[in-house]
């Protein structure tokens, strides 16, 4: 049953997102998290960093780690996981693409068409929205702490948040540098 579930979740993703990755983020998490329960908040965050974190688009990442993971916490042994993550990640794919290789000639031919300029200007605000919606989702407590639980941890995680951002918009320091700085700067304070 987990499995037609992930096939159904992850397809209806696949083809209601626009905007790549980050837009899907807050979709995914309302379907695995909030919908099925699949997952915690917790695990949920920690999927993000991973996805983030690992080569490939962040949205199939999710995907094949939401997968897995939800397979493991249904009690189901590793091997059936494995089959999860791909499923997961396949589902997510094949209506788009089959949608992207259907209309890709029309879309090449009227590209400057003002229908075609019309529709994807509606779309746009709708994933600025979405990719908000995936920002604000990831500024909780499980990413920055909880001020009623640790105050020191709460503004220690705002000043590193604060730090990464001003060094790499106005500083320009290397993100993969700001990643490693971070990482060392978590490592040793918590």
């Amino acid at each position: 049953m987990i499995f037609l579930k992930l096939f159904l979740v992850f397809s209806k993703i696949g083809i209601f997102n626009f905007g790549g990755g980050y837009a899907m983020l807050s979709l995914i998490q309302d379907e695995v998290v909030n919908k099925n329960h699949w997952l915690t908040v917790n695990e949920f965050t920690d999927i993000v960093a991973i996805s983030q974190s690992t080569p490939g688009p962040i949205g199939i990442n999710a995907a094949t780690y939401t997968g897995y993971t939800a397979v493991i916490n249904e009690g189901y042994p590793v091997w059936a996981a494995i089959l999860g993550a791909v499923l997961a990640s396949l589902s997510i794919i094949w209506l788009p693409f089959i949608l992207m290789v259907t209309i890709s000639r029309f879309l090449i031919k009227h590209k400057n068409a003002k229908f075609i300029n019309d529709i994807f200007g509606t779309l746009r605000p709708a994933i600025v929205g979405l990719i908000g919606a995936a920002a604000i989702m990831l500024m909780s407590k499980e990413n920055f702490g909880d001020p009623s639980e640790s105050i020191f941890v709460f503004i220690l995680s705002i000043f590193i948040f604060l730090f990464s951002f001003i060094g790499t918009r106005l500083y320009k320091i290397h993100p993969i540098i700001m990643i490693l700085i971070c990482g060392l700067a978590g490592l040793l304070i918590y």
